[in-house]
Formats: C-alpha cells, structure tokens, sequence
C-alpha cells in the first residue's frame, strides 16, 4: 500500500493512505470498503506499539497498512467505534491476524461479532505505548458509540467514529436519540475540545471543531 507523508485529510476507497507525524504519535488514515469507512492506525514513536481504530473492510489492506518486516510496529489494541456492521467487516479477520487487545463501549459489545477484550465508558482511557487516549461516549448513533481523544504533541485530535462528521451529527433512528447525540456533542465535545481541534471522522473527509461550531445552532433546529 503506497502511503503518502502529505496528510490532507482526504483519501479515495482503494488508494493510497495519508500518514501525518505529531512527534510522539503517528496518524495514518485509510478508506476502505464500498462505503469509503476510514481506518486509523495510531502508532507510538517512543514504543512501536500500535492502535487500530475500526477494522471495517478489506483485512488484507489493513494488514498491509501495518506493514510486514522487521520495523513493523506491534499491533496490540483495536477499538470499535460503534455496533454497526460497516465498521467492524474485518474485525475477526484483524484479530486472528494480530490478536490485539479488542475494546469498545459495553452497550455496543454484545451486537459485535466477537468477544471484546475489553469494555470502556465516559471518562475512561486507552492507553498504547506512552500515548493516551480519552474515552468520549456519544449516546443517539447507536447506543455505546464512543470517541477517542489524544491531547498530546501536535495538539488535540478526536476520532468520532460515526457520530460527528463535517456538516452535522451523525444519522440517528428518532427525536430522542437526535436530542441526546446533540446534547452529547455539544457538551462532551464542543463544550471540551478547542477549536483547533483536528476531527477524523467514520466515514469521509476530516474537518475541525472550530470549522463545525458555528453550525451547532442549525444543526439543533434541523432536527438532524
């Protein structure tokens, strides 16, 4: 897989990974499976250890972004953002691959297609090599959607999993889920992270918290 050093935020389904380097940790993002899921792979500059952020499609891909050889990094947690199907395709493929540690929210865990490792909550951390990563959980997408924060060199970046894209909230089912995903955002995310604030989301282009502020007003109104 080519992976290219010049981090825009944007990637094609099937082409070429973006790689962006923060000192203590690495960022490389992939789009895979028909419905352009992104994948992160978060890698630890002190350790080597890595982190996989939704093995949604296309398990030869992802082991390929890991890489092969001796300078690998070591593939040791993966996290699911969410229960829906579309992010976790590859999950038992990327598990028997590397055995990582499993994790994500307890609400989501039992609809997922193996036995986490390991179950998180708001206020919780994921912790890889030196790196550290707050959990966030975000109620209305699904019911134990969660998003991960690193505060750290190279400033604060949250991944959203489905539940904050460029442009409003992620898709939800009913009012109430719409009103506690909105809640949510407003308070544990644009009540807490800065506006500089790098966001990758689930599915398509990155964005950042002070380019979607403006907007939370409209999105309220909206309904959606």
């Amino acid at each position: 897989m080519d992976v290219l050093d010049e981090y825009t935020g944007h990637t094609e389904p099937g082409g070429a990974a973006i790689r962006r380097d923060l000192g203590a940790l690495t960022i490389t993002k992939v789009s895979v499976g028909p419905m352009d899921n992104n994948a992160f792979l978060l890698v630890c500059a002190a350790t080597h250890e890595a982190l996989l952020i939704d093995a949604a499609a296309e398990p030869e891909r992802l082991a390929d972004l890991v890489g092969s050889g001796q300078d690998r990094p070591e593939l040791k947690h993966l996290v699911t953002t969410h229960q829906h199907w579309d992010h976790w395709q590859a999950l038992g493929a990327v598990a028997g691959m590397f055995q990582p540690r499993l994790i994500s929210h307890p609400l989501d865990a039992p609809a997922l297609p193996i036995p986490m490792d390991v179950v998180v909550d708001q206020g919780d951390t994921v912790s890889f090599g030196e790196i550290e990563l707050d959990v966030v959980h975000l109620r209305g997408h699904t019911p134990g959607s969660i998003a991960l924060v690193y505060r750290g060199e190279g400033g604060t970046h949250v991944f959203t999993g489905d539940s904050l894209f460029p442009g409003g909230p992620g898709k939800t089912d009913s009012p109430a889920d719409f009103s506690s995903l909105i809640d949510d955002l407003e308070t544990r995310v644009f009540g807490e992270l800065p506006d500089e604030t790098w966001v990758y989301p689930g599915h398509g282009d990155d964005t950042t918290i002070g380019t979607e502020r403006p907007s939370l007003p409209e999105w309220r109104a909206r309904g959606w």
